[in-house]
């Protein structure tokens, strides 16, 4: 294969919609604008969610409580998920992540403690409840926090 036979996708790429170009384009005159008014002038411009001087939707609907704008998300990992991992292992968030235990890491990943664990592990996450740190020693593990 050589750079003059590479070619795109079929159906990738898009001719550009050539607006204002005359009768025959499909798009002269009044380029798609319509006639006159806010919306067929240069610059135009209406906030997103204005609706003509009415009281717009999100001011319309009621507020309630408080939504932290600083609040970490953490992503939980059980335990008794933790006994898919080998005796001896060392499980990390890569390594919990590779397992398909946790999606992704967020801001940070907590071992619960429902469940029983098995298997000596040396877990190394962001924080523990007490009952599986606990459950982590029991089994002859170690509980790092990182």
């Amino acid at each position: 294969m050589k750079l003059h036979e590479l070619s795109p996708a079929a159906g990738s790429k898009k001719s550009v919609k050539r607006i204002g170009r005359g009768a025959a384009s499909g798009q002269g005159k009044t380029a798609g604008k319509g006639h006159k008014g806010q919306k067929a002038r240069a610059g135009r411009g209406m906030r997103p969610g204005f609706e003509g001087g009415q009281m717009p939707l999100q001011r319309r609907l009621p507020k309630r409580g408080f939504n932290n704008i600083f609040a970490k998300e953490i992503a939980a990992v059980n335990v008794s998920a933790l006994n898919a991992f080998e005796d001896g292992a060392t499980v990390d968030i890569e390594a919990l992540v590779n397992a398909g235990l946790v999606k992704k890491a967020l801001d940070g990943v907590k071992v619960l403690g429902n469940g029983e664990l098995t298997k000596k592990l040396t877990v190394k996450v962001n924080a523990y409840s007490e009952t599986a740190k606990q459950k982590i020693e029991a089994a002859g593990g170690k509980a790092e926090v990182i």
